[in-house]
């Protein structure tokens, strides 16, 4: 059984003894969502599977944070963030600027990209390297900076 899934249920269990209910709600969500993609694929998830379905779901709980936030419904909004807190917990570390920077530079380099037109040739290079490490939103405006220069 991989690490993640057991990490998940250790704090599912933890959260429940704890009669803690947003991070048990939160937590079964996920285990659904995983359990789900698992009945779809018809086999146990690799940690990588996992990885993808916490960062689709933490886009998620972003776009929501957003969509309150413009509603002025700044209790939602928190509920939200909460949750958010919660799934990032499962991410890796994420990568720091510096790190990141180093990597796209690399990549600019290695392409030759100049112009902003050069920017997917870019991306394909970079989002291999730090896949779970860091957001694509983040990656392409650090590209998208360093190819308007």
């Amino acid at each position: 059984m991989n690490t993640l899934i057991t990490k998940i249920e250790a704090d599912f269990k933890s959260a429940f003894k704890k009669q803690d209910a947003l991070t048990l709600s939160t937590l079964r969500l996920l285990k659904s969502v995983i359990h789900n993609l698992e009945i779809e694929k018809q086999k146990p998830l690799t940690e990588e599977d996992i990885l993808q379905l916490i960062n689709k779901e933490i886009k998620k709980r972003k776009e929501a944070i957003s969509q309150y936030k413009i509603g002025k419904r700044d209790d939602l909004a928190r509920k939200e963030e909460e949750e958010l807190k919660i799934l990032n917990r499962y991410l890796p570390e994420q990568l720091k600027d510096a790190e990141l920077e180093a990597i796209v530079n690399k990549a600019i380099q290695k392409t030759g990209a100049q112009t902003l037109s050069d920017l997917n040739r870019v991306m394909q290079q970079v989002m291999p390297q730090v896949k779970g490490k860091a957001d694509g939103s983040r990656v392409a405006a650090l590209v998208k900076e360093k190819l308007a220069k």
